[in-house]
């Protein structure tokens, strides 16, 4: 691929993570101390939004990869539902003149549609990696230049917004008016993306998919099953921690001036070592590349757990090599999934991407309301009061929460990665022969391991 298009394709990743790290930072903040509605009523929400997910990601899933334009199957999404995402997003973070049932109502409606909108973007974003380009390596360097912009993005948010939110006149006009500038920003990286790309990779054009193709594609796919589970437990390792933080530092260290510096310091290290990866890929594999970061986050979590909290630069410093070892499956989950679509290609002769890349957001969005669900049950649990001195149990709770749960998690990773078989080789084995079905030269099989 040449560079432009790489590019091109990558900063649609710093836009969709303007919403996604806002959403997951700030949203239930916003709604129960900016529009005023009760904790429980803001966990109603989420709970909804993800039952939505539950229909609407396959049935995006379906829906795009059964559709036929002369922009691809892909891209329209990304040309025709950007300027709809951006819209609801500021709806999401704007506070109306209505009472708190009113409130709660416009919160059920506003972040429901959000879910729906960001669904009918991100699914095809994410499916476009295995459009661009069939080459193994190729794809961990573009899911690379990806994590780049999405880290930006990241780093913008958790550094930016509180700072931003403050230039305004009160609170709820700061949330409205970031929104609005980061809808603006996304919706042009949106169409960026949309100009710059093209889908190379194509289904054949008298290809019927049936629903029976797409669950098999999906169901029947033990590298993709693997792929999600590794997704699944590095999703809640970042949730967790992003979650905990505020609290980490606001009680356990008392220090609520680090947050910003602990969040810009974290997400850039993780952003430096994204420059590393695709030769840990190249040399050890995608599965060897995580299972050495995975590995690495062990060790800087136990480094964490024994760090006196009176020693704020140490506290920092691990929690920079914490995010350092989750980089390769930032990166490299994204690249691991494509390969699954060949796979399912491989096997069941029919290419149902838009189903693999739905069920693996689907996951990515579970992920991250678990995550959310276990902090808020376990403080709770120990019996945490807001804005209190905490009791020690309480205060051992977060600690936890912040090291011993990411070990949990990694060990776990660690296991999961080693089964995982499509390697570069295997995969070179399978394009041929995928070539070879569609009229190029004959190679051998390869081997039935799954």
């Amino acid at each position: 691929m040449k560079l432009k298009a790489s590019l091109g394709y990558a900063v649609g990743d710093l836009g969709i993570n303007l919403y996604f790290i806002s959403t997951l930072t700030y949203l239930l903040y916003f709604y129960t101390d900016v529009l005023g509605i009760s904790a429980a009523a803001a966990a109603g929400v989420f709970l909804v939004a993800r039952l939505v997910d539950a229909v609407t990601d396959p049935l995006m899933g379906a829906i795009a990869e059964r559709t036929r334009t002369r922009w691809g199957r892909l891209r329209p999404y990304l040309l025709f539902g950007a300027i709809p995402l951006g819209v609801i997003t500021v709806a999401t973070f704007t506070v109306p003149d209505l009472d708190e049932s009113g409130k709660v109502i416009w919160a059920y409606v506003t972040y429901t549609l959000f879910g729906v909108l960001y669904t009918v973007v991100t699914i095809p974003y994410s499916a476009l990696t295995a459009s661009l380009t069939d080459d193994y390596q190729e794809r961990t360097k573009l899911s690379t230049f990806r994590m780049a912009f999405a880290f930006t993005g990241a780093v913008i948010v958790s550094v930016g917004v509180a700072e931003l939110v403050q230039g305004f006149a009160s609170p709820a006009e700061g949330y409205a008016g970031v929104m609005t500038i980061f809808a603006c920003v996304a919706t042009l990286l949106l169409l960026v993306t949309f100009f710059n790309t093209r889908e190379v990779i194509q289904p054949p054009v008298d290809e019927k998919l049936s629903l029976n193709d797409s669950f098999r594609a999906v169901f029947y796919n033990p590298p993709l099953m693997i792929v999600i589970a590794l997704f699944t437990l590095g999703m809640l390792s970042f949730t967790v921690r992003q979650t905990v933080t505020v609290y980490y530092f606001s009680y356990n260290v008392g220090r609520t001036d680090l947050i910003s510096t602990f969040f810009g310091a974290t997400l850039a290290t993780m952003f430096v070592g994204l420059v590393f990866v695709p030769k840990l890929a190249e040399r050890f594999s995608k599965a060897g590349a995580i299972q050495i970061g995975a590995l690495f986050t062990v060790l800087a979590s136990i480094g964490f757990y024994f760090t006196p909290v009176d020693a704020p630069m140490w506290v920092i410093f691990w929690g920079c090599l914490v995010a350092l070892g989750g980089a390769p499956i930032a990166v490299l989950g994204w690249a691991m999934i494509p390969d699954t679509v060949d796979y399912a290609q491989w096997r069941f002769g029919k290419r149902a991407d838009g189903a693999v890349y739905s069920m693996s957001s689907f996951f990515q969005k579970l992920a991250k309301a678990l995550g959310g669900a276990g902090v808020a049950t376990a403080l709770a649990a120990v019996g945490y009061v807001a804005n209190q001195p905490q009791s020690a149990e309480t205060l051992e709770m977060i600690l936890n929460l912040m090291t011993i749960v990411p070990i949990v998690l990694m060990a776990a990773m660690i296991l999961l990665a080693r089964l995982y078989k499509l390697d570069g080789e295997a995969h070179a084995q399978m394009r041929a022969e995928l070539a070879e079905r569609y009229g190029s030269e004959a190679v051998e099989s390869l081997p039935r391991d799954y």
